[in-house]
């Protein structure tokens, strides 16, 4: 498949190589980046969101410098979670004197209502901030989990509390595997976004894309993903999805609001900034030519469904 097939700009397509696609750009020449709506929302964010959970949980000065750097570009929406180590402090840090520059988003693991509540109190302190834009049930994947949140004291029963409250604007579910019973916990409560995982992988073994993006786009959720680049960059492989250009343009083909992208440097982020500023929809011919040079190897672009 020729890259220029892909929509790219020509300077865009000339300069890719390497597992992360892109050249870095001055700062002009960026391209204002895309904005999407979320859902029923009406919330618009950038296609582009930024992941918490790797530089970002990191070193302070560079997660500062990450996150400021994120919103000089028009990344607005910013994903982290309470077990992310210290990466709500850090967004904290910056985002306190930014708050109306960021659709700010945290997550809580805890399945209880009292546990639930105490997380999110601690979210709100370390976010250095009075609100959140959303609040998500993370990694909702077996039916154990999802009979526990559903209870009159489970943290669906909380979440709700505190968007009644206006401490919660929306409220998401996230989830990486089990897509059928995935599918049903959107059945289950008028949640506002999801959170899946979604990349050039996913169809060749428990498909999000298949079970839950059709549920999710009837229901007029916000739709967010994840594991673009399979974490840790899993999917980029010579023979298979060689640039980051192909993993992220892939997922942007698809009716998804944003997808998140964790990173380790600034660097990393001007690429991503620049591409999916360029990025045009790809054709269901080049989707399947990209699912198909992942399925050699697909165990390891979805390792998260089978070892989580």
């Amino acid at each position: 498949m020729r890259r220029s097939a892909f929509g790219l700009g020509a300077a865009v397509a000339a300069s890719i190589g390497g597992p992360l696609g892109l050249a870095a750009r001055t700062e002009r020449e960026f391209g204002e980046l895309p904005r999407r709506t979320l859902g029923a929302t009406g919330e618009q964010i950038g296609v582009l969101g930024l992941g918490g959970a790797i530089a970002v949980a990191g070193d302070r000065d560079q997660a500062a410098r990450i996150v400021e750097r994120a919103l000089d570009l028009g990344v607005n929406y910013i994903d982290t979670a309470a077990q992310y180590g210290p990466s709500e402090e850090n967004i904290g840090a910056v985002v306190r004197d930014r708050r109306s520059e960021a659709f700010l988003a945290s997550k809580t693991h805890e399945l209880s209502y009292d546990g639930t509540m105490r997380l999110f109190e601690r979210s709100l302190a370390r976010l250095q901030t009075d609100h959140l834009d959303l609040y998500q049930l993370h990694a909702v994947h077996t039916e154990e989990n999802r009979r526990a949140v559903l209870r009159p004291d489970g943290a669906l029963a909380a979440a709700q509390k505190l968007k009644e409250e206006g401490a919660v604007r929306y409220l998401g579910v996230t989830g990486h595997k089990n897509a059928p019973l995935f599918a049903q916990v959107l059945e289950d409560h008028p949640f506002d976004c999801v959170l899946l995982s979604i990349n050039a992988g996913d169809r060749h073994h428990d498909s999000m894309i298949e079970h839950v993006l059709p549920v999710a786009e009837q229901l007029e959720m916000g739709v967010i993903g994840m594991k673009i680049a399979a974490y840790d960059g899993r999917i980029f492989r010579e023979g298979g999805i060689t640039s980051m250009a192909e993993a992220l343009g892939y997922v942007l083909s698809y009716p998804v609001s944003a997808a998140i992208v964790g990173v380790s440097s600034v660097d990393e982020l001007e690429q991503n900034v620049a591409l999916a500023s360029e990025l045009q929809p790809f054709s269901d011919s080049e989707l399947r030519e990209l699912e198909e040079r992942t399925a050699w190897y697909q165990d390891e672009v979805n390792f998260f469904k089978y070892r989580w």
